[in-house]
This record gives C-alpha cells, sequence and structure tokens, in this order.
C-alpha cells in the first residue's frame, strides 16, 4: 500500500477516543450551532474518515479560489477541487469561535461534527462563477453538480472541525460504508500491496465486471476495491441499497474469494467530470490503493465532458502531488464477433452492430417491464435485482 496524500499517516477527523468524544459531543449541545447543507455533512464524513487527508477541516475562501483554478491552496498543498462548508445565512453564528454543524440528512439534525470557526467570508457573484467555471467547466444551471453548488449560499465558514458521527451512511450501509483507514486495515489482513480501485455510483454490468478483471490481471494486482459511492445522487439514478445488493451478488458469483472488497464511501456526487476524477484519484490514496480505473466519461454527465477528459486532466498533476496511478480504460463491451467483452478500442474494425451495446434509457424499460436483459451485457442475477426494484417503482407510478 502507498502512503497517504501529503502525510506520511492517515489522520482522519473523526473523534476515535470514546471519551472524548462524549465530552465534545456534551459541549457541542452548548455552542452556537447552523444546519449545514447536505455536500457539507458529506465532506464533514470524508474529512472524518481520512479520505480528504490531510486537510484539517473546511477551506476558506482563498484556498477555494485556489483550488479551483489552480488544483492547490494557497499554501501549495495539491487539491483539486474545494473542499466548503457553504451556507445562506451564518447570522446564528455571527462572533462565535466555535460551533456545532447539524446534519441535514438525519431527523431531528443531530450534531455531525464541532468546528472551530477562523473566517466567515462573502463569495462575490463574479468568485462563485469563476469557481464553478473552474470546477465544473461550465456554469449551466442544468448540470446537477453546478446546480448543487450554487443553490446553497455564498457565505464561506472555514476551520478544523472534529467529527463526531458519520451521519446515516454507518447506520444505513453498516456491511458497506468503510472509512479510509478501516479499508487500510482489512486490505494489510487481507496482505494486499498492489491494490486497483474502482469507482462506481452504478450498478456493475458485465463491462463493468470485465473491466476490473482487465486492469487486475494486467497490473498483477493482488485486489479489487470496488468503491462505491453512497451519498446524494441525480435524479433516476440506482438508490444506493440496490446497487450494494446487484454489486455483492455479481462478486460473490463471479470473481475468487479474497480478491475483491465492496464498500462504499460517503460523500454527495458531483458529477465534476475530470476534476471529479482526480479527486477520486487522491482518496483511493489514502485509502491505500496503488491504481485507479479511469474510463470514458469518468464522473461525468450529460455531454458537458469530452469521453477522455477525465483522463488527460492527469497530464495536469504536478509530477509527485500523487502518488497512485491511473488505469486507462476505453469502453468495454461485449463483441459478437470475439464472442467476449474486449475495450472497443481494441477493435477498430468493428461497427456499431458487432457490440451489444444498451444505453440506460432502453436498461430502464426493459427491467421496468419485466424483459431480461442479454447475458452479453449483464449477469443474470445482477439484471434480477435491477429487474425487481424497477417493477416496483413502476408499481408506485
Amino acid at each position: 500500500m502507498i502512503k497517504p496524500h501529503g502525510s506520511e499517516k492517515l489522520n482522519p477527523l473523526y473523534v476515535m477516543d470514546a471519551g472524548e468524544r462524549e465530552a465534545l459531543a456534551k459541549e457541542a449541545q452548548s455552542l452556537p450551532s447552523i444546519t449545514v447543507c447536505s455536500a457539507a455533512a458529506a465532506n464533514a464524513v470524508m474529512l472524518g474518515s481520512g479520505y480528504f487527508n490531510p486537510l484539517t477541516g473546511y477551506m476558506n475562501l482563498a484556498d477555494s479560489i485556489s483550488a479551483a483554478e489552480k488544483m492547490q491552496t494557497t499554501s501549495g498543498l495539491f487539491f483539486p477541487v474545494p473542499i466548503v462548508n457553504v451556507v445562506q445565512d451564518a447570522s446564528a453564528i455571527q462572533g462565535a469561535k466555535r460551533i456545532a454543524l447539524r446534519d441535514p440528512n438525519v431527523d431531528g439534525n443531530p450534531i455531525i461534527a464541532v468546528q472551530d470557526v477562523e473566517a466567515i467570508e462573502e463569495a462575490t457573484d463574479e468568485q462563485m462563477k469563476a469557481m464553478t467555471e473552474n470546477v465544473f467547466r461550465t456554469t449551466d444551471m442544468d448540470h446537477p453538480g453546478v446546480a448543487a453548488f450554487n443553490s446553497v449560499g455564498k457565505t464561506f465558514i472555514s476551520g478544523p472541525i472534529k467529527v463526531l458521527n458519520f451521519s446515516y451512511f454507518e447506520t444505513d450501509f453498516p456491511e458497506t460504508f468503510r472509512t479510509a483507514w478501516q479499508i487500510r486495515e482489512e486490505m494489510a489482513k487481507l496482505g494486499w500491496e498492489k491494490v486497483v480501485a474502482f469507482q462506481t455510483r452504478n450498478p456493475m454490468h458485465r463491462a463493468h465486471e470485465e473491466l476490473c478483471r482487465m486492469a487486475y490481471n494486467a497490473l498483477d494486482a493482488d485486489g479489487i476495491l470496488i468503491h462505491m459511492l453512497l451519498g446524494k445522487l441525480k435524479k433516476g439514478d440506482i438508490p444506493a441499497d440496490v446497487r450494494d445488493a446487484a454489486i455483492r451478488k455479481m462478486a460473490e458469483l463471479y470473481f475468487p474469494p479474497n480478491t475483491v472488497l465492496i464498500t462504499g464511501y460517503g460523500f454527495d456526487m458531483l458529477y465534476a467530470g475530470p476534476r471529479e476524477a482526480v479527486l477520486h484519484a487522491l482518496f483511493r490514496q489514502n485509502c491505500g490503493c496503488t491504481h485507479l480505473i479511469v474510463g470514458r466519461d469518468h464522473a461525468g454527465v450529460g455531454d458537458y465532458y469530452g469521453p477522455f477528459d477525465a483522463q488527460t486532466i492527469f497530464d495536469e498533476v504536478p509530477k509527485g502531488a500523487l502518488e497512485i496511478q491511473i488505469f486507462k480504460a476505453d469502453h468495454t463491451a461485449w463483441s459478437k464477433k470475439l464472442n467476449k467483452i474486449i475495450m472497443m478500442r481494441d477493435a477498430p474494425d468493428h461497427t456499431k452492430d458487432d457490440w451489444v451495446f444498451l444505453s440506460g434509457t432502453k436498461v430502464r424499460a426493459m427491467l421496468s417491464e419485466g424483459q431480461s436483459l442479454p447475458e452479453e451485457f449483464s449477469r443474470p442475477e445482477v439484471a434480477k435485482i435491477l429487474m425487481d426494484y424497477y417493477q416496483s417503482e413502476a408499481a408506485k407510478q
């Protein structure tokens, strides 16, 4: 395993000591408090988990602007996106040096973290626009990440935090949610040194499965970390519990024992394409992974990014900024000519009709209507889990 980003050892911001955590939780009840947005709560979970090592809390406005523009903070620390606590109205905590952050995603808005306030700063419209453009490469409010970033306010509350819990992720996904240090511990127990990570926010069809196998074999890796996003998604994406069940079934039936770790992390999807791909690499390094699979349109949405922008952006990452390496993948699909799944770039003689390829819209329609997916596209056991979900959704309408 490789060392974390920016430090020799991982420094998660979760308060590990139970006594200290209890005392801090008690103190937090008497502090001025504010209910943060979902993205800020997810950032707290990621900071607490060690995924955003070596950050000690939320960035100030200058660091946010610098990270958006140059992929580094004002001190020169490489970080590809701003990690922020942004609110509409900070009047409830004006003048406070220490505040409690309340979770918007759990009933009763319990306190998720305590923050020492270093600054409360208002971004200008021009600064918000520039950060949006730099991170998302668009300011189109139809882009779900752009809409989320620009709908929560312009007031940046910066400073170090101590995290008390992992929001709903630990309770809703007890078998799947793992912190960066827990993943490191599990990989160490398995004796894994060379580990390839696969990012997903979707169920894994045959092509995804084979892509993991291709990378595993090509790199002569010890294991595969299937690492799924468990946080907020855009409308129409498949819920995390359904994805989790489908991925577990695939790994159980089609991979040898002890070659795959199925885990998840608590973060709201940015849909930031290239920038999010770099963030994905950074926090997989913090998990101890040596490689990350980056395929076509990684972390993208719609037509906002070119198919390989998430690969070419790594050419802009300064040498030595990250230790993790990228396994560059093309789209993978079943070749009717070769009777197996391959990367499309490896078959220049193929035409469109030579591939088994279904659009997401077509897949959803077939599953909703109870139609089986082609076995070349999806494992039948996986398709059954997805079909049950889509049919239950259709029955509600």
